[in-house]
């Protein structure tokens, strides 16, 4: 199977615009092709809602944007793709047709994944050319925001297809789910749909409102449900004995009449009862507006459990630390000009970063100076390896001076001149520039001493790390050396 530089989206829609926004976001190219035209601006409008989340969501150096294309011509879009991913309506003779009309133009190793919700993808790959190719790739909504992709394969196809989309969905940031058999409705549909019925007659038969049961899972089991799922809840609930012992305890209680498995009937009543009570929920707030609140809040809890390395939280850490990877790898791949200060970091002011006052906010500073200094390492070979060995540089003094304003959304880069490099310690001065103009904005320096992490106690880097560190603070000797270098504040 091939590496996907371009994705083909046969469809476009609530989940064709996430996953344009989520590909083009890691670097992806996307070619969106749909038989109604007017789809162009609103996929452009669904993209554009969805950035804001996504600059906040990964904290790393990101490859340049991809672009984004759009044609009516969807057997244009399937020559042109290195993987095809289909977001037409749920109606299998629909996308039986489709699908067999698209396979015919597609190259025979491009995957084609279907985005359906529920139905197999045996039924899905009836008719196609290379059916082999075909998988279900069920992704969950805000498809930019969360991880999960369920993999499905159907009766004919092969290990390589599904082996293909993993790699290709776990680049763009998502936790693959590969599913064993395929099932209608595959697994966490099934799995919602049986909470998703326990609302409906508990909504119809008047016990409670869509908002009295959305609190019963906010405020308790889904905030449980965001870093582990129910089975290891109910492994913790056992105590010591862990899962059997709850099963012994709470196991009867599955004799009890408490759930109704068949949904109620979907009387006008009962719908005018779910409309009036997930309206009533709004506030008045847009569906526009609701979406961006989620997004806040689903960006924040996945950057909480990236420090704990759980969950979606986990995701969001391996894809950080690839694009980190990725971003030294870039450098190291340009023709190295020492004869100028480094320039290895941009970035752009987030809306988190802004003070009181509407300008980026003082500590903020010292965070984008300290990922211009990360990269550096890297670009010398301190990376997790290396800390994992027991080496690293530890900051012993840091000083910033600031020179102009910079506010929400902002471009920014910053340059490192290296003052000083030896076995034990090196000096380094960055500037940072606004890119709209090129203004000085602000200045840094950190002074490192290398340590023996596993000892504490300072020590000589290895040759291979120090001879890179130093060729650089060679041929940064020859630059002017910076006013501000090692100056200290003062009151006259």
């Amino acid at each position: 199977m091939r590496h996907v530089k371009t994705l083909g989206l046969l469809g476009t829609g609530v989940i064709g615009g996430g996953w344009a926004a989520r590909a083009l976001h890691y670097g992806i190219d996307v070619i969106a092709a749909d038989v109604k035209p007017e789809m162009e601006e609103w996929i452009r409008g669904a993209i554009a809602n969805a950035e804001p989340a996504l600059a906040r969501l990964t904290q790393a150096p990101l490859p340049p944007k991809g672009r984004l294309s759009f044609t009516t011509d969807l057997n244009a879009m399937a020559a042109q793709a290195d993987f095809i991913q289909e977001n037409i309506p749920e109606n299998i003779e629909l996308k039986q047709r489709i699908l067999a009309q698209v396979s015919r133009h597609a190259p025979p190793d491009v995957v084609i994944a279907s985005s359906t919700s529920g139905i197999m993808p045996s039924d899905l790959q009836r008719d196609m050319v290379a059916p082999e190719r075909l998988i279900v790739g069920h992704p969950f909504n805000p498809v930019y925001l969360l991880p999960l992709v369920e993999l499905v394969k159907g009766r004919l196809t092969d290990d390589a297809s599904i082996e293909a989309a993993k790699v290709f969905y776990t680049f763009i940031g998502m936790h693959a789910l590969k599913v064993r058999k395929e099932i209608p409705g595959h697994l966490t549909d099934r799995l919602q749909e049986a909470l998703w019925r326990e609302i409906l007659h508990l909504v119809n038969d008047g016990i409670a409102t869509t908002g009295e049961l959305d609190e019963s899972i906010i405020y308790g089991p889904g905030l449980r449900w965001a870093g582990m799922g129910t089975n290891q809840i109910y492994h913790l609930a056992g105590g010591e004995p862990g899962m059997r012992h709850m099963l012994h305890q709470f196991g009867p209680c599955l004799k009890w009449p408490w759930t109704k498995l068949e949904a109620p009937e979907l009387t006008e009543a009962l719908i005018d009862r779910m409309v009036e009570g997930t309206s009533e929920q709004a506030g008045g707030r847009s569906i526009r507006e609701l979406e961006r609140l989620r997004d806040d809040y689903l960006v924040a809890i996945q950057q909480v459990l990236k420090q704990f390395n759980l969950g979606a939280g986990a995701t969001l850490k391996a894809v950080e630390e690839r694009l980190y990877n990725d971003a030294a790898a870039r450098t190291q791949s340009v023709a190295e000009d020492l004869s100028q200060p480094l320039k290895l970091h941009e970035t752009a002011v987030r809306p988190e970063w802004i003070d009181y006052n509407g300008h980026m906010t003082d500590y903020r500073y010292l965070h984008v100076f300290g990922d211009a200094v990360d990269a550096l390492l890297r670009r010398v070979g301190i990376d997790e390896a290396y800390r994992a060995a027991g080496h690293a540089p530890y900051t012993v003094e840091s000083h910033v001076r600031h020179h102009a304003e910079v506010r929400q959304a902002d471009a920014v880069y910053v340059t490192t001149q290296v003052l000083h490099a030896d076995a034990k310690k090196f000096w380094l001065f960055h500037r940072m520039h606004r890119v709209s103009d090129q203004k000085l904005v602000a200045t840094a320096e950190h002074f490192f001493v290398h340590v023996d992490s596993k000892a504490g106690k300072a020590s000589p880097m290895p040759t291979a790390v120090l001879s890179k560190l130093q060729a650089i603070a060679t041929a940064h000797a020859k630059l002017e050396r910076p006013a501000e270098a090692g100056r200290g504040m003062s009151a006259r």
